[in-house]
């Protein structure tokens, strides 16, 4: 394991304004990294993240799905409101290295803790804004939701199956864009490193997810009578057969690039060996999907990924949740940790949480670290004079 001072961002002070699951997760990935993270929250209820349940599910007063985003971080509370919280507040971000927002375009610039304003408190200061849709244009003061960001950038239509649309299932918008703000941040930090000079980073959902989307929006772009497509068992709209899902007969199979007519003979399908020419793949490829569907349905997976695998063809069984998590495949990667909170009263017990990891690793070590979400205002009330920066093991302390 990793010493503290080996991590690539260890001495790095972030402050996290952040709430919901993009900026809390991009400054949890500068945890990971060595940052030390401090969330400045509302009192009494804290960031709305600490309330929004997944699947109902809640841990020691707060949601899992706050305690897997906020792990490794500490708090303090600050009523942005408060002219007294709110100087404090300014002499927190004077000393930072980094601040995260995504309130919706103005907020900050209300409270006077827009870019300008706090890079004149602190040059240095790497200012990362996340929003919806940008600052500009008719959706800048729309509420950024995940599957609302997904819905206008069309991409429940790349998912779609026949004539309805079928969004991601999985927050993708706000995970992308939480991956793009710590990128933006740790470049700044590096231009820091070298010239002194902080800057700010902004992304937003529909961006992220308009980059996702760089292989159809480039085809379509450049040639407008494109049209986007899916036959009965595809998974991209702008590849041939036979990429896609093929059920067995017992569960599912997918199947990458491969050619149909080498995939004919290995299976046994004459039709599909005869069909050398790649443009039907393309052309045909609905005809072709459904020959593979009916293929596949005769036998279970095991047997033809036996067959396959031996050609070295590129192929997968469809796990479901349950099956990764009991699969070798999902031990081996150890993508789980688990972190603890301290008690919440003296002589209590810590709660434990078992959740995911980085999934980067540096020098060849992963990156776990034990400590959890901390509760709201574990490191105290800027109004009661508390100062996260004074004590340096602070974040050693009540979780």
């Amino acid at each position: 394991m990793l010493e503290p001072d080996d991590l690539p961002l260890a001495g790095t002070t972030v402050l996290d304004f952040s709430q919901f699951l993009a900026g809390p997760v991009a400054a949890l990935r500068l945890a990971d990294l060595g940052a030390r993270v401090i969330k400045v929250e509302r009192p009494v209820t804290g960031e709305i993240g600490r309330t929004l349940a997944f699947a109902g599910r809640w841990k020691d007063g707060d949601t899992l799905s706050f305690h897997a985003m906020n792990r490794g971080k500490e708090a303090v509370v600050a009523d942005l409101k408060d002219p007294g919280d709110l100087a404090r507040v300014k002499a927190l971000v004077a000393r930072a290295d980094v601040l995260i927002q995504n309130f919706r375009p103005g907020v900050m610039e209300r409270i006077g803790l827009d870019p300008a304003a706090a890079m004149a408190l602190n040059p240095g200061l790497v200012y990362a804004s996340a929003s919806g849709y940008g600052a500009d244009g008719p959706w800048a003061g729309r509420p950024g939701q995940d599957l609302l960001a997904q819905s206008v950038a069309a991409l429940p239509w790349v998912t779609a199956t026949g004539d309805r649309p079928v969004p991601v299932g999985l927050a993708i918008a706000d995970h992308l864009m939480s991956c793009h703000i710590a990128e933006g941040v740790t470049a700044l930090l590096v231009r820091k490193a070298r010239t002194g000079r902080g800057g700010l980073v902004e992304t937003s959902l529909l961006e992220g997810v308009l980059d996702l989307q760089v292989e159809l929006l480039t085809a379509r772009l450049n040639d407008p009578a494109l049209a986007s497509g899916r036959g009965p068992h595809s998974a991209h709209g702008y590849l041939p057969a036979p990429y896609g899902l093929y059920p067995t007969a017992d569960g599912h199979l997918a199947i990458a690039m491969a050619p149909v007519d080498r995939l004919g003979r290995l299976l046994g399908v004459e039709e599909l060996a005869a069909r050398a020419d790649p443009a039907a793949w393309w052309d045909d490829r609905a005809r072709i999907e459904r020959l593979l569907a009916d293929r596949l349905r005769t036998a279970p997976t095991r047997r033809w990924l036996e067959v396959l695998d031996a050609a070295d063809v590129w192929c997968a069984p469809v796990l479901t949740l349950e099956q990764l998590i009991e699969h070798p495949a999902f031990e081996a990667v150890g993508m789980t940790q688990v972190v603890e909170r301290p008690p919440a009263e003296p002589g209590g017990e810590p709660v434990r949480l078992t959740t995911t990891r980085s999934p980067i690793r540096i020098d060849g070590e992963v990156l776990t670290s034990g400590r959890a979400a901390p509760r709201l205002g574990a490191q105290g009330r800027l109004a009661d004079g508390a100062d996260p920066f004074a004590d340096p093991f602070a974040a050693h302390g009540d979780g």
